[in-house]
């Protein structure tokens, strides 16, 4: 087992993050950056297979409706690479925030962030106050 599957698996089982131990400990960063790689490891396996189907699939269709079909697929599929692309670039930049030390904290107040927010969204970089405030000023600008 390396150093990290250590940190986040005991003899108790998997690891879960807890609100009764020091807030961003060394084995929540380590959690949760494994919880990160993951994904993105997960993410590229995924746009990987979306390459080789993309490039399998450039048959031309006789019918108008099955060719329709295949582009209107292909589409989609292209878009939701471009989100996962995205994504990717978040992932990236938690895990630098991991390694200078300001996972977890909120860009606006700097408090931490709950750890159900970050289970639920390891990218998270504002508390869900922060957020709410920051949508509302959305909906305030965007009505304007």
């Amino acid at each position: 087992m390396n150093a990290l599957a250590s940190v986040v698996s005991d003899d108790t089982g998997p690891y879960r993050p807890s609100d009764s131990e020091p807030f961003m400990n060394e084995r929540q960063q380590a959690y949760f950056k494994k919880k990160l790689m993951d994904w993105k490891d997960e993410i590229l396996r995924e746009s990987k297979g979306t390459v080789v189907n993309l490039k399998a699939e450039t048959e031309n269709h006789p019918d108008l409706v099955d060719r329709a079909s295949s582009e209107s697929d292909r589409a989609l599929e292209l878009r939701t690479r471009d989100r996962q692309r995205k994504l990717i670039s978040k992932i990236d930049d938690a895990l630098r925030r991991i390694e200078d030390g300001s996972y977890g904290y909120c860009e606006d107040t700097g408090e931490p962030i709950s750890l159900g927010r970050l289970e639920a969204r390891p990218t998270a970089t504002l508390s869900v106050e922060a957020q709410e405030r920051h949508e509302r000023r959305e909906r305030v600008h965007r009505d304007d």
